[in-house]
């Protein structure tokens, strides 16, 4: 009996001496949501894929709005001058006169007359190539650079051109100016509506996650409310979560959106040459961002995140005012 009561409590005491103690910090660290949740792998998931969305949006608007300038100030530095063929005139003549005209005007930098065959290469897109075009009423472009500072009298140019050829037009590309500023305006907002609708999105994707993640573990919120703890205590612990998946989503999100513009201009090289690939050079350009359109996603996407975290707060309060 002894010797048996003897072995039972050196068992006893050999347990409680091997058995892991761990501290009391460690103990405490177990976070209130489970970080590898699926509803967590969820909202990492739709926040990259809409920050990805709005990086793409903004990206594609800046590249618009960049190109538009660049053509805004090339066709603005630029006027455009048509001499038609008139019964009973020497086109060529008439050509020669408002050259003259023009060059003599002042704060005009550079005057160029187009020949025929140049004319002729203009209607290629509309009757194709290989026509002859001599018995056509072709006229004559005559396109003049004018000075940086827009010191132009275009009144008076159109009076001396009328002058010396009653068929010449001055063109200043005024309307196409206001079309393209027209159309410009519109992308723009188009992207701020896309990007208005992506934060409605995240902001209803991340109410429902937090919603579904309290009331997973409303038995733990309770037990914690038993034992005292606030609601800001518990509205912290799970606005820290969402917040870290908020930038972990984000920031895989502007991540993907960031190497797809870098490497853009590798892409729009391979389709050089292609009608596609033409038609989307002429209206995006290099298709790359300037240093400043990757600033720009980077805080898009810490905007994102913010709103990951600001979203989760009202509802984490809202949803532990039901639970009391």
């Amino acid at each position: 009996m002894s010797r048996t009561g003897g072995d039972r409590r050196s068992m006893m005491d050999l347990g409680r001496d091997e058995r892991p103690q761990l501290p009391a910090k460690a103990r405490n660290a177990s976070p209130i949501v489970p970080r590898a949740s699926i509803s967590g792998r969820a909202l990492v998931a739709v926040v990259a894929i809409m920050t990805f969305l709005a990086s793409l949006t903004t990206g594609a608007v800046l590249l618009v709005r960049a190109s538009a300038a660049e053509w805004q100030s090339d066709v603005a530095s630029e006027i455009t001058l048509q001499v038609r063929p008139v019964a009973g005139r020497d086109i060529e003549k008439d050509l020669r006169a408002v050259v003259e005209v023009v060059r003599a005007q002042p704060g005009v930098v550079d005057v160029r007359p187009f020949t025929n065959e140049e004319s002729a290469k203009l209607l290629e897109p509309w009757l194709g190539t290989g026509l002859s075009l001599e018995d056509l009423p072709v006229p004559r472009v005559v396109v003049a650079r004018i000075a940086a500072d827009g010191a132009l009298d275009l009144a008076g140019l159109r009076s001396r051109v009328a002058q010396v050829a009653p068929s010449a037009s001055v063109d200043d590309h005024r309307a196409w100016i206001e079309r393209m500023r027209s159309t410009t305006g519109a992308t723009v907002f188009a992207g701020i509506g896309i990007l208005i609708l992506v934060i409605i999105a995240t902001i209803i994707s991340v109410s429902f996650a937090t919603r579904g993640a309290m009331s997973t573990n409303r038995p733990i919120v309770e037990v914690l409310h038993f034992v005292g703890a606030g609601d800001r205590y518990i509205a912290n612990r799970f606005l820290r979560h969402f917040l870290l998946l908020g930038c972990e989503g984000g920031l895989i999100g502007v991540v993907a959106a960031m190497l797809l513009f870098g490497f853009s201009e590798s892409i729009g090289r391979w389709f050089s040459g292609t009608p596609v690939g033409d038609q989307f050079a002429a209206l995006l350009g290099t298709f790359s961002l300037r240093p400043s359109g990757y600033l720009i996603l980077l805080l898009q996407a810490a905007l994102i995140a913010a709103i990951t975290g600001w979203a989760s707060r009202r509802t984490l309060f809202a949803t532990l005012e039901d639970i009391d």
